[in-house]
């Protein structure tokens, strides 16, 4: 990652946006991300909820009131203060949960998937190949008696199956709803966690400047086909 120095007093400081700072730090740096014991919680554990428990077992790196650093070597000062600052999101934009998205993205260099160029399509739900290729399979509904004239003059009755096509919306427009809520409600994070660092004036090497990932990237983009 390159950096552009901005002089500060007799301390160069390096000029980053949110996003990349938060990559620096927890990608380049390996910081650690240290969420507090809930209020009612016991060091020995005992009170845990399951859904606590599971949730921070299932991020690699993330570790409660652990202090680790990167093995076998320094953990820059400025990314912990950037990792603390992370792991003080408010609950009113997603608490621990969204502390977690943040610093899972940020160390894996990503920003979240808001499924671009997504427009839901109408296909079948029943796809069946032969040797004319591939076609959309069809299902029972009912059945229908219809009048089938026979030989001569006399008509006899016939019971007959309608048949439907069962089809759904792929993607579906909620699955693109639901992408889209994501990035807004990390980019809402980030906005945050921004103004934390620099209203908090700690950091000693990284300047964070005021850059930001895209808002709604959606808004600007064609949909494809």
């Amino acid at each position: 990652m390159s950096f552009h120095g901005r002089v500060s007093g007799t301390r160069i400081k390096r000029a980053l946006g949110v996003q990349a700072a938060l990559e620096w730090a927890f990608r380049v740096e390996q910081a650690q991300l240290e969420l507090p014991l809930p209020p009612d919680i016991t060091e020995e554990g005992f009170g845990f909820g399951l859904e606590y428990v599971l949730l921070q077992r299932a991020v690699l790196g993330c570790k409660i009131d652990g202090g680790q650093h990167k093995i076998g070597g320094y953990t820059h000062e400025d990314a912990e203060v950037i990792a603390a600052t992370v792991a003080g999101i408010p609950d009113s934009l997603g608490g621990k949960r969204m502390a977690i998205r943040v610093a899972e993205l940020a160390r894996a260099g990503l920003t979240p998937d808001w499924m671009p160029g997504a427009v839901p399509r109408c296909v079948p739900t029943i796809v069946k190949q032969n040797q004319h290729g591939t076609h959309a399979g069809a299902i029972v509904v009912g059945t229908e008696r219809i009048r089938v004239r026979g030989a001569g003059a006399r008509a006899t009755w016939k019971t007959i199956d309608i048949l439907a096509c069962p089809v759904t919306f792929s993607p579906h427009p909620q699955q693109i709803e639901a992408a889209r809520r994501g990035y807004d409600e990390w980019w809402q994070a980030l906005g945050w966690v921004r103004e934390g660092l620099i209203a908090g004036g700690m950091l000693r090497e990284v300047d964070v400047t005021a850059a930001m990932p895209r808002p709604a990237p959606w808004a600007r983009v064609r949909p494809s086909g």
